[in-house]
């Protein structure tokens, strides 16, 4: 029995509710009245509803997000149906703004919109202790006081920091006023306390977190602040400890007393989510994006040759300006600086953003269901914008997921003076005709289909470059369409060297960076060249022997 149940659907199951660990923290008294709840968008939406109505909840607070939105409406329509005397409040991004257009907030008995920490635990003590209900449907307050939130860390359980991600901040807002994110809103960057948070850090790493998520829009806007924390986060390597840092930083703010930090960290602890976003200065205008291009070029190229950073950089395609072409040749300069990651993403219409002022001068035209791509625009057709969309998910295959490092570096060489852009453009017309549904692509199958595109299409010889590719972290003998008459069975010099608490795609492109480091950038070794040192049989006796 609950008398207050937070309730979300996270996208999947590594995910964890940030926010509703925040409300739980802050709800004082109330809190041994109150349990959190976590299901995933795959879960049926009667199975959520018959798990919080046997706990005869009075109160279900549901967090909102542009990911959960059509599946969380399911689960507040039967709620509502079945057990309409249950208070439904509803928060999140998803529901803050446009908050009375929308169906789900017409069903939901309140909405709080904003930054609930504290609004959510005037509510509940109205309605449970009060006995009363608000007046207002729709609820809005001040920006809690940062320094009097209680902290969320103690509510990570340990199967959350076994399995799971551990999301933290050290801050919230933003002061740029990018059009398309909600950031945009945000009037000033607030801290936290620094000295708390980092105990509660210290608290996380005791009880054996290893892996943290910063959420911070800007984490290396304050120097002084963002140098606190990786000299902290230093020293617990320092001891011994293997750590993955995963942070948001804005591109052209790396100063010197930062850059000499960053190259202290070893090999795959750091992973930079870097937002350039455009590489085109007239579009970033339009969206009142600021950003100095030469210092982005100057720190990629730091990141890249002085550092051991994971680097993943986003482009958006479909913003106002923007045409096919000026998209092209800005992925060009930017892969040209080669980041670790290019993750290209669709232009969304996220609610209470100032994007729509642009959407009658460049005829901006989004998708009505969730997440609200952009369908159509003044100078990018339906056509351009729906392959960019398949584009995107072939390159992440393939650029970025880490399953075919050597063979993405032999595509950049043979591209070299010609646009990587145009060719993986071409590249997807053919994946989308052997893989027209786009997802859920056997590894096999994708790498069946890069072989039969390089050798037919392209005249290239590749096989052994696939086949080591497909080795990687795979031991056992290679499919029989990869064998040839000189490749063996193929291991890494670098196999399980990666940290065990890396995720997948970084052990991939940590072992790559070995191998690079060891072997020589673009070298490939076999393991036939090395047989006689390392004493390997080959594929064929090893058959034999199993036999």
């Amino acid at each position: 029995m609950s008398d207050i149940c937070l309730v979300t659907l996270n996208s999947t199951y590594q995910h964890t509710a940030f926010g509703l660990r925040y409300l739980y923290a802050n709800l004082k008294e109330l809190q041994p009245k109150a349990k959190i709840l976590e299901f995933t968008i795959h879960r049926p939406a009667q199975e959520i509803v018959d798990s919080l109505l046997a706990l005869n909840p009075k109160i279900i607070g549901f967090g909102i997000y542009i990911w959960n939105t059509n599946q969380s409406l399911k689960v507040v329509e039967l709620l509502k149906q079945q057990r309409p005397d249950v208070c439904l409040v509803l928060g999140g991004p998803e529901v803050s703004y446009e908050t009375e257009k929308q169906k789900i907030t017409q069903l939901a008995d309140y909405v709080i919109c904003g930054e609930a920490d504290f609004l959510f635990y005037e509510f509940c003590h109205q309605v449970l202790v009060l006995n009363e209900r608000p007046k207002q449907r729709i609820i809005r307050g001040p920006l809690p006081e940062i320094s009097q939130i209680q902290s969320p860390y103690n509510h990570f359980t340990d199967q959350d920091i076994e399995k799971r991600i551990v999301y933290v901040e050290a801050s919230r807002g933003c002061p740029y006023k990018c059009e398309y994110c909600l950031s945009s809103l945000d009037k000033s960057v607030r801290n936290f306390p620094l000295e708390k948070f980092l105990s509660d850090l210290q608290i996380l790493i005791d009880r054996g977190a290893r892996q943290f998520k910063f959420i911070d829009r800007t984490f290396n806007l304050s120097p002084s602040i963002s140098g606190r924390i990786l000299g902290f986060f230093l020293e617990k390597i320092a001891s011994g400890l293997d750590l993955h840092l995963h942070f948001e930083m804005v591109p052209d703010r790396l100063p010197d007393e930062l850059k000499l930090l960053i190259k202290k960290f070893p090999l795959g602890s750091l992973q930079f989510e870097i937002g350039v976003q455009t590489w085109n200065p007239q579009v970033a205008a339009l969206v009142s994006r600021r950003q100095d291009y030469q210092k982005v070029q100057e720190n990629l190229k730091f990141l890249k040759q002085e550092t051991g950073v994971h680097t993943h950089v986003d482009l958006i395609a479909g913003l106002p300006g923007e045409t096919l072409e000026s998209f092209a040749k800005g992925f060009d300069s930017l892969s040209s600086l080669d980041p670790g990651e290019i993750q290209v993403g669709i232009l969304k219409r996220l609610k209470g953003t100032p994007i729509i002022r642009h959407d009658q001068e460049w005829q901006m035209r989004y998708s009505a269901e969730p997440p609200f791509q952009i369908l159509e625009t003044k100078t990018m057709t339906v056509m351009e914008l729906e392959k960019m969309q398949k584009f995107s998910k072939f390159w992440d295959l393939i650029a970025n997921s880490g399953n075919f490092v050597l063979t993405f570096q032999k595509i950049r060489e043979e591209n070299s003076q010609s646009s990587l852009f145009e060719w993986f453009w071409n590249l997807t017309d053919f994946l989308q005709t052997r893989h027209p549904l786009g997802h859920s692509i056997h590894l096999l199958d994708l790498v069946r289909s890069l072989l039969i595109y390089f050798e037919e299409i392209c005249k290239w010889q590749v096989k052994e470059i696939l086949a080591t590719d497909y080795q990687n972290g795979r031991p056992g003998p290679l499919p029989v369409f990869l064998r040839s008459e000189t490749n063996k069975l193929l291991t890494h010099p670098t196999e399980n060297l990666a940290p065990a608490h890396l995720p997948k795609r970084q052990k991939l492109h940590f072992q790559f960076s070995r191998l690079k480091k060891e072997l020589g950038e673009g070298r490939v070794q076999h393991e036939h060249e090395r047989a006689q040192e390392k004493e390997l049989k080959p594929l064929h006796e090893i058959e034999i022997e199993r036999q």
